[in-house]
């Protein structure tokens, strides 16, 4: 199976190999989370289809392969089997941080509400060890807000600097990868330069709050015969009665004194294959002592596979939040339709910065097709902002036409990879032969679109980290944190002669 116009005897980006470094995801059976030997059960290969690539231009090298590969549910397991020997100078704190548009996967998965299928993703994961469960809305408020500043600034230079217009969005993996590989610096320049959702949560965890628990010296929860502890710790023990009499330990606490970046083991559960690309491509923030901010990413449809071969029946949780003993009990999401909303947000704040024009309802409008759509804001029949967002290859295709062609009159666009948007990120929203589940695709829509919106102004949390942790809003700290720069590496433009 190749793609039409490819020239390769071998797509890179394709992840499952018979032989190649024993890749298969192998993952431990629940008889080994209580410290037995146990045996190994099956699970699928990830794999990437042909039909996912943006454009077959050796976006992945062969080692990048192999590292794409080694992200799965068996390298989860590892970690959370190491943390049961004794050997404590090799455990770590397992952290999952979930993105918002896997959650109604979950939810249609085991046809659950959204807040019961996310409380009860979070006791399962943490009935198989792991320590904490974030949601990735808060650091979509970071990215979010950071662009937002970025457009005006751009916007108000644009008359200076010619490429300042337009800000495509940078939040998507896939669609920077392809510019950066394939495109270069012509479209480079004009990717925002906030980091995405993922990056930015990867700072969170291991700089803020690995901070916040070594000053805290807050505890880690354990499963009995387990551990979690290394270099100094105290443990204290909690027994409860026994049906049988006596007393039983019912769960071990750990303090600790040393809570590194490297400490702390990182997953991150994303819709879609190219999360894992990007936290390979991810540079390494000072703040992170050479760690990675994210160290497996695991597709929605990798953690429903572990969810249906494990213990259900486990008790529901609430989501952790990165503030001590608080709980996440309400789910919450930005307003797109199917992503962070990047472009309803940005439309809003830059129409009040810029025009002082107050805006409630965003209203899209389809061009091309449905994944091509247009947001404009006009005033006495003159349109002062027009932003688009474009879905799919086909539609970024045009897009980067046009804008080489100098006919492109967007001021913003919302750039992503996947026709449909995240909800339909082929690592759950795709049948078992790589063909896109229409039928889940709607009803995942509907359950993203009964979520309520919270916009990232409203956040008290986030104000308050920025003067926490970064020292102030557009400090010299938010600026290193917050943005990237991108690495341009033009291969050619054949790509774009390509009819998808």
């Amino acid at each position: 199976m190749k793609c039409e116009h490819c020239t390769r005897k071998e797509c890179s980006k394709k992840t499952k190999t018979d032989d190649q470094e024993n890749v298969s995801a192998d993952a431990p059976s629940p008889a080994q989370e209580n410290g037995e030997k146990g045996e190994f059960h099956k699970l699928a290969d990830a794999k990437i289809f042909l039909s996912d690539c943006l454009a077959c231009d050796s976006c992945v090298t062969a080692e990048e392969g192999v590292q794409l590969s080694q992200q799965n549910a068996k390298d989860f397991f590892r970690v959370l089997n190491l943390n049961k020997k004794c050997d404590t100078s090799k455990h770590k704190v397992l952290v999952v941080s979930v993105c918002p548009q896997s959650l109604p996967y979950f939810a249609a998965k085991f046809n659950l509400s959204v807040t019961d299928a996310s409380r009860r993703l979070c006791g399962f994961l943490k009935s198989l060890g792991v320590h904490y469960v974030f949601d990735t809305t808060i650091a979509a408020d970071f990215s979010i807000l950071e662009s937002q500043k970025e457009f005006v600034r751009r916007y108000r230079q644009h008359s200076e600097e010619e490429r300042t217009l337009p800000m495509l969005t940078s939040a998507c993996p896939g669609w920077v990868r392809y510019a950066e590989r394939v495109l270069g610096r012509p479209i480079t320049a004009h990717l925002c330069t906030a980091k995405s959702p993922q990056q930015v949560m990867g700072s969170l965890v291991k700089d803020y709050f690995a901070r916040q628990q070594e000053e805290k010296g807050l505890a880690f929860p354990v499963l009995p015969g387990g551990s979690t502890g290394w270099g100094l710790c105290r443990w204290f023990g909690r027994t409860t009665p026994s049906p049988e009499g006596g007393s039983r330990q019912t769960r071990m606490e750990c303090w600790c004194s040393n809570l590194s970046p490297e400490k702390i083991f990182h997953v991150i559960v994303a819709p879609c294959y190219d999360k894992k690309l990007e936290a390979l491509q991810e540079s390494f923030p000072p703040a992170l002592h050479g760690s990675r901010g994210a160290d497996c990413v695991l597709t929605s449809g990798e953690i429903a596979q572990i969810m249906e071969q494990g213990d259900l029946s486990v008790r529901d949780a609430a989501v952790d939040t990165l503030f001590g003993d608080l709980k996440e009990d309400k789910v919450t999401r930005h307003d797109g339709a199917s992503s962070d909303g990047h472009l309803a947000h940005i439309f809003r704040h830059a129409a009040k910065e810029l025009f002082n024009e107050d805006v409630e309802e965003v209203t899209y409008r389809a061009l091309r097709n449905k994944d091509f759509q247009e947001v404009t804001l006009e005033k006495n029949g003159e349109v002062l902002l027009r932003f688009a967002a474009a879905y799919g290859f086909r539609n970024i295709q045009n897009m980067i036409l046009k804008l080489k062609k100098g006919k492109f009159p967007y001021h913003f666009v919302e750039v992503l990879a996947c026709a449909g948007g995240c909800l339909n990120g082929r690592g759950q929203a795709q049948t078992p032969d790589g063909h896109a589940d229409k039928a889940l695709l709607r009803q995942m829509e509907g359950i993203y679109a009964d979520i309520p919106v919270r916009r990232p102004e409203s956040s008290a949390h986030v104000q308050e980290l920025y003067q926490e942790w970064l020292e102030g809003i557009n400090s010299p700290k938010a600026r290193e944190v917050l943005h990237t720069t991108y690495q341009s590496q033009e291969r050619g433009a054949h790509s774009l002669d390509i009819k998808w």
